[in-house]
């Protein structure tokens, strides 16, 4: 299996290649101000809130099964709900995406927001995309450059094709949650509800088990080995053959948590509404502590 991290030597090294600052902060300031400041030469700048996500939304009343993310709705509401596949295409194609060039995501975050660039992109179906391991910090360590330059990219000609990955509804991610593995990676004191500091409701998924991203990396900010990864998880009950999912508060994370279930060889579904979708229906039920 080709890995889905890329290291900072391995692309400095590339040539042909479509690079993409995903670089973003819950409450700002803007990533565009972070990306003026150095990024990586010829890397163009990616805004989560606009091009990875529809306007925030209400729960998707009356979804059918899969259907919703078949289509590339993703059947969900919340905060960053997947965008249609038209308004997608456009905006990678205005990035310089192609479907035969080879992308890499980064940001400066251990890779929790460049995640969900990689999975939006599969999603759609590019199936070269990788994500920079350890992001800018690690490139900036390795002794590469960064530049202010703002590149003015050749449009490019991806083609958006729904179901290239995995997606669940509410009521598909309630269901797997009892047959098999659904893991919520926001912080372990969100997941019992003792704490929400974002969405109106705290608590978690009934029958989810807690799976804080964080403890994908090291404190580099690069991915454990796979081998650790498949430790990590199968503590948590994932193991081949298990069928799993992840969420978080609004399918950002959660990105990462599949990131990091691809590098240890085990495929999993993102809920893309995630909690802030979930509590968005009140008739939704709710569960708290450990």
């Amino acid at each position: 299996m080709t890995s889905p991290l890329i290291t900072p030597a391995e692309l400095a090294a590339l040539d042909g290649v479509t690079v993409l600052d995903v670089r973003w902060r819950l409450g700002g300031p803007p990533g565009i101000d972070f990306y003026r400041e150095g990024h990586i030469e010829g890397a163009v700048y990616c805004d989560l809130d606009t091009d990875l996500a529809a306007p925030p939304g209400q729960h998707a009343q009356g979804e059918q099964g899969g259907q919703g993310a078949q289509s590339g709705q993703g059947g969900n509401g919340g905060r960053h709900p997947l965008p249609d596949a038209a308004a997608f295409q456009r905006a990678m194609r205005r990035l310089g995406v192609s479907d035969g060039r080879p992308v890499v995501v980064y940001d400066d975050a251990a890779a929790t927001v460049a995640a969900r660039a990689w999975w939006a992109l599969r999603y759609f179906g590019h199936h070269n995309v990788r994500v920079l391991d350890g992001g800018l910090p690690a490139w900036i360590q390795a002794g590469l450059p960064t530049t202010k330059e703002t590149p003015h990219p050749t449009e490019g000609d991806f083609t958006a094709r729904p179901g290239g990955m995995p997606a669940l509804t509410a009521d598909e991610a309630a269901a797997l949650a009892k047959r098999g593995v659904l893991l919520d990676a926001r912080a372990a004191e969100r997941y019992r509800g003792e704490v929400e500091p974002i969405d109106p409701v705290a608590g978690h998924v009934p029958s989810a088990v807690s799976a804080p991203t964080t403890e994908n990396v090291g404190q580099d900010g690069r991915f454990l080995a796979p081998e650790a990864l498949r430790a990590r998880f199968a503590e948590l009950g994932v193991r081949e053959g298990a069928e799993t999912g992840a969420y978080c508060g609004s399918g950002v994370t959660a990105a990462h948590e599949v990131l990091a279930l691809e590098v240890a060889g085990l495929p999993a579904s993102l809920y893309v509404g995630s909690w802030s979708d979930w509590v968005s229906d009140p008739t939704r039920p709710v569960s708290t502590g450990a």
